[in-house]
């Protein structure tokens, strides 16, 4: 009767990409692929507040993700 949603979600819901992967979570990853952004020189376009705004993005991810992009001397655009 029901069909099965698993692999409805695994075919709409999957990062094409490896961006950051083993970095941050899925759920941040993939709001950055939603905003199309899918390399640290998109990512380094942005503010940190605007995107602390999206999905799956809190503190914790935060600092990971800055503590990766200080490794690879890039950083978030000035408010």
């Amino acid at each position: 009767m029901a069909k099965c949603l698993s692999s409805i979600c695994a075919v709409s819901h999957a990062v094409q990409g490896d961006f950051l992967q083993g970095v941050i979570a899925m759920p941040a990853r993939r709001a950055l692929e939603k905003e199309k952004i899918d390399c640290l020189e998109k990512l380094s376009g942005y503010s940190e507040k605007e995107i602390m705004q999206m999905h799956g993005f809190g503190k914790n991810t935060m600092e990971k993700l800055k503590l990766y992009m200080k490794e690879n001397n890039v950083s978030f655009k000035n408010n």
